[in-house]
C-alpha cells in the first residue's frame, strides 16, 4: 500500500510512525523542529490512518512492508526511525525484518511486549457517535467527553473528525478495519533474534507501558540499546514534554 505523507527539510531521512488513532499531522511541530536540526522528516500516516488507504489487512507485517515501499518509491537506501506506541512496534518489526535499511531508531513508550486490549473505552465511545446525524464538530465533541474522561484523548480523536462533504462529518482512521484486527496492536515481537539496530528507548515518567519486565525484554531483543525517562510526561511523551524528547532524540540521532 501507499502512504500518505507529508516531507519537510532536507538532509537525513526520518520516518516518523505515530500511534493508533493518531495520525502524521500530529508530529507537525516536532518535524518543524526535527527538520531544522538537519533532517528530511516524513510525517507518515500508517494504514487504516490519516489519508492513507483502508484495509481489513492490518498488522504489523503489512505496516512494516508499507514503510519498506515507502523508502523504495523516495529512493531512500537507509533512514533514521521514530515510532510512537503503535508507530514503535511498527518501527520494531521493520527494524527486525530489513535491518540494513535502518540507521537509527527511537521507540517511544512501548517495548516489544505483548499488550492486552485496552481500548475499549474509546471504541465504545466512538460508536456512541452516529456521525449522519450531527451537524457540528461540537456535538462529536461533546458526546465524547460525556463518555470519556482523559480531556486529552478527546482532542486527539477529535483531530481526526472532518467533513467529508458540506454536510457530512466522517473519521479519518477506518474504525471497522482497526476495531476487526485490534488484537494485533497489542502484538509482541516475535521470535527471539537480537536486533543490532542502534536504538534509544524513551518512556514516560508517569507511563506504565515499560516496566522492569519490559526493560529486561528489551535489552534481550536489542544489543545496541539505550532506555532513557522524558520526565514530566504520560504516555503521549511527544505531546506532553515535546522540549523534552526533541532534545533526548536528537541527542542520540547526531550522536
Amino acid at each position: 500500500m501507499k502512504l500518505h505523507f507529508k516531507k519537510i527539510g532536507e538532509g537525513k531521512p526520518l520516518l516518523i510512525l505515530h500511534g493508533l488513532f493518531g495520525l502524521g499531522d500530529n508530529w507537525a511541530t516536532l518535524s518543524k523542529a526535527f527538520a531544522l536540526n538537519g533532517f528530511c522528516v516524513y510525517q507518515i500516516d500508517q494504514r487504516n490512518h490519516g489519508r492513507s488507504e483502508h484495509s481489513f489487512d492490518f498488522n504489523y507485517a503489512f505496516m512494516a512492508n508499507d514503510l519498506k515501499l515507502l523508502m523504495e518509491d523516495e529512493k531512500l537506501e537507509t533512514a533514521d526511525l521514530i515510532g510512537h506506541s503503535m508507530g514503535g512496534k511498527t518501527a520494531m518489526f521493520f527494524a527486525r525484518e530489513y535491518p540494513k535499511l535502518v540507521n537509527k531508531m527511537i521507540v517511544a513508550d512501548i517495548s516489544p511486549s505483548y499488550y492486552p486490549q485496552h481500548h475499549h473505552a474509546v471504541l465504545s465511545a466512538l460508536h456512541s457517535m452516529d456521525l449522519s446525524q450531527l451537524t457540528s464538530r461540537r456535538q462529536a465533541e461533546e458526546i465524547l467527553r460525556n463518555a470519556l474522561n482523559d480531556e486529552g484523548t478527546i482532542q486527539f480523536l477529535l483531530k481526526n473528525l472532518y467533513w467529508k462533504t458540506d454536510t457530512q462529518l466522517e473519521w479519518r482512521f477506518g474504525l471497522q478495519e482497526i476495531e476487526d484486527n485490534i488484537e494485533m496492536v497489542g502484538e509482541a515481537l516475535p521470535g527471539d533474534d537480537v536486533i543490532a539496530v542502534p536504538t534509544l528507548f524513551l518512556k514516560g515518567e508517569r507511563s506504565g507501558y515499560i516496566q522492569i519486565e519490559q526493560e529486561e525484554l528489551i535489552h534481550k531483543r536489542f544489543s545496541n540499546v539505550e532506555i532513557k525517562v522524558v520526565p514530566n510526561a504520560g504516555h503521549w511523551i511527544h505531546a506532553e514534554n515535546p522540549k523534552g524528547f526533541l532534545e533526548m532524540s536528537l541527542e542520540f540521532l547526531k550522536k
